[in-house]
């Protein structure tokens, strides 16, 4: 059987508290930037999109998605 490696976001300095929604968002937001500037299949950037998915709640990422696609999200991208 295929052992299973489970990982979560390093430690960040910006982030010492144990609230991580701002970690969170902004992993979210690096993820995007990332993608903008490097493309969407850029390995680069898949640390950044396995970062925010194991720190934010799926219902959070879901309103984001909707919120880019709209034109509307509240964050700098």
């Amino acid at each position: 059987m295929a052992e299973i490696e489970i990982k979560t976001a390093p430690a960040d300095f910006r982030f010492p508290t144990a609230n991580q929604t701002r970690h969170c968002f902004t992993r979210y937001i690096e993820y995007h930037k990332c993608t903008a500037a490097k493309g969407e299949g850029s390995g680069d950037c898949q640390k950044f999109a396995q970062y925010y998915r194991s720190l934010c709640p799926g219902e959070w990422i879901e309103r984001w998605n909707e919120q880019r696609e709209n034109g509307n999200f509240p964050g700098p991208l």
